[in-house]
């Protein structure tokens, strides 16, 4: 008896893996939600918009999946060579996710920014989308009712139907892993395409030009994001030391656009690039568990952004 309940019983859920991002305009909270996601630091979060620009995946495991983040740049009208490009970068990625999610706050109205988006994806047909309602611990019952009516309609009228809608809070660690157990089932079937435990496949010099680069934006209000760039030049172990006290010597350069920026990275007497490299230099060793000496310097790179050669430089 036994015997012939056991085979009419489904057999295990097969296991699937795949890729994820998410979309949303500046300060959506998309990678506020991809590190409640992996549960881990990966994707640079700061307050101005456009700061997320290299394809960073965070990876979460678990035992019936594996969900591969792929954080893209944000979306917008281009102004220079490197918003085209960057452009082309997001709709190369949207096209090759299994699951986009598009990231709304609850706690602002759907404004042009998020329509411009929604139009973009409804033109990549075979995508499955979820709508991922943000920043709900913001809002009283009543609005995020509001806005997930709105959200659903926004979808109708541009033809296409979301796969889902969620409402989530990362900073209260709300519904982060329902949002993860409804991203699975839409996942292809497959075997884990990362080994256990590796959060991230960036390369450690670009994790590590970014959270430079996140600190130097930091209290620069007035300058753009886009005209501060970073280079790891080099990584090298400092020799003649004992093996239980590495020292890891880190040469990074900060590029900026014009010589008028210099002043506003560096800081009267300094002040403020040191302040940078304390910051990313804690930062940069929680990343790699070892004692570091960061070497900063700031270069300028004109119009770095409009010109081919230098962006393919600086990795663009």
């Amino acid at each position: 008896m036994s015997v012939r309940h056991q085979s009419s019983e489904p057999s295990e859920a097969p296991h699937r893996a795949g890729f994820a991002c998410f979309v949303g305009r500046p300060n959506a909270g998309k990678s506020t939600l991809t590190n409640a996601l992996v549960g881990q630091k990966v994707a640079i979060t700061a307050n101005q918009p456009q700061t997320t620009r290299h394809t960073v995946r965070g990876i979460v495991h678990r035992p019936d999946a594996q969900l591969i983040l792929v954080d893209t740049p944000g979306l917008h009208k281009p102004r220079t060579l490197l918003g085209e490009r960057l452009n082309d970068v997001v709709r190369t990625t949207w096209a090759e996710v299994d699951v986009i999610g598009f990231c709304l706050p609850a706690n602002e109205k759907l404004g042009p920014g998020d329509r411009f988006i929604a139009k973009e994806l409804a033109s990549i047909k075979k995508t499955p989308k979820i709508a991922i309602v943000t920043k709900t611990d913001l809002v009283d019952p009543k609005t995020l009712a509001e806005q997930l009516i709105a959200i659903d309609q926004l979808g109708k009228e541009l033809g296409f139907e979301w796969a889902e809608i969620v409402p989530v809070s990362a900073v209260g660690d709300k519904q982060v892993g329902l949002l993860a157990d409804l991203i699975v089932p839409l996942l292809p079937e497959g075997p884990a395409l990362y080994p256990d435990g590796e959060l991230t496949d960036e390369p450690e010099q670009v994790m590590i030009a970014e959270l430079i680069r996140e600190a130097a934006l930091e209290g620069v209000r007035d300058e753009l994001p886009h005209s501060i760039a970073v280079v790891v030049e080099e990584m090298l172990p400092r020799e003649d030391r004992p093996a239980d006290k590495p020292l890891l010597d880190i040469h990074a350069f900060v590029y900026i656009e014009r010589p008028s920026q210099k002043g506003i990275i560096i800081g009267p007497k300094g002040k403020r690039l040191k302040e940078v490299g304390i910051k990313s230099r804690k930062q940069i060793e929680a990343l790699l568990g070892t004692p570091v000496f960061l070497d900063l310097h700031v270069k300028v790179a004109k119009d770095w952004q409009r010109d081919p050669r230098q962006l393919r430089k600086l990795g663009f």
